[in-house]
């Protein structure tokens, strides 16, 4: 997510941060909040979840520290999830009694499709926060999606450099075992952006939609209509900003006016762009 987005931000934005807080990790809870805080005020923060069951310890100190509600669900019947239920009603009732301009719903769960698409009928924004396993249904009706894996673990330690794993045998400490090569090796199978389908066809989409008679975009403006189109946030790539997307994807001349700082971008296919943008 970032402010150039659909909706924009304001201090005064009231958003309703729903989180469904058995798809969801409590360590996230910070980082969420600190994103949030782009786009408005998180008033309304509740969870949801059975608060007897041992697999919610964790949360309990971090309730009271965020401020955040915790709203009890028990599961009346089994296999059936009560806590999804609770969480949808409570959604629909602040739609129509509490004047908010955003919701966030924190989940990994595609049943709460339906509901983000009413939201967004009634004129809300509604911002995601799920797993990777998230399907792409609730991931595509959001106004913008994140992958958590993308926020920083709350109150974690700064990245330490890579130590040997080290174990002992009963004379004598074996040679170091390293990961290194094994996280290189899931790194460079990963496709490239490029064959990213969907993604390419997003952001040419947004340079066409935005670029003048000369086949050049205001990049700011390129970013903005690919929010339109679709929840993409640079981050679930490994950008920091569509500036660096667009990079990243290697189909997109990109320049800088040196007389504005202001950068453009054009589809290297287009063969009747200018030579350079008309500033």
């Amino acid at each position: 997510m970032n402010t150039s987005q659909a909706g924009g931000s304001s201090p005064d934005r009231r958003i309703a941060l729903l989180i469904d807080a058995d798809n969801v990790s409590h360590g996230k809870i910070a980082a969420m909040l600190a994103e949030l805080s782009k786009y408005g005020v998180a008033n309304i923060r509740r969870a949801y979840g059975d608060w007897a069951s041992p697999g919610m310890k964790g949360w309990t100190a971090r309730l009271h520290e965020h401020a955040i509600r915790p709203i009890q669900q028990f599961s009346y019947s089994k296999g059936k999830n009560a806590t999804d239920i609770a969480l949808v009603i409570d959604a629909m009732e602040l739609l129509y009694t509490q004047k908010l301009d955003a919701f966030c719903i924190a989940s990994s769960d595609a049943d709460f499709t339906p509901l983000v698409m009413q939201l967004r009928a009634n004129g809300h924004d509604v911002y995601g926060f799920g797993e990777r396993k998230t399907p792409d249904p609730f991931v595509n009706a959001c106004t913008t999606f994140l992958y958590l894996d993308r926020l920083g673990e709350e109150g974690g330690a700064a990245a330490k450099p890579e130590t040997p794993i080290v174990t002992e045998t009963a004379s004598r400490p074996r040679a170091p075992k390293r990961v290194k090569a094994e996280a290189l090796e899931a790194k460079a199978s990963k496709p490239p952006l490029s064959q990213d389908a969907k993604l390419v066809a997003v952001l040419r989409g947004a340079v066409e939609a935005t670029a003048g008679d000369d086949g050049w975009a205001p990049l700011d403006a390129a970013g903005s209509a690919a929010r339109r189109q679709a929840p993409i946030d640079p981050r679930n790539y490994g950008a920091r900003n569509f500036p660096k997307l667009f990079e990243a994807v290697g189909l997109f001349d990109i320049v800088k006016a040196e007389e504005t700082g202001l950068s453009y971008v054009a589809d290297k296919r287009n063969r009747e762009r200018t030579a350079k943008p008309r500033f």
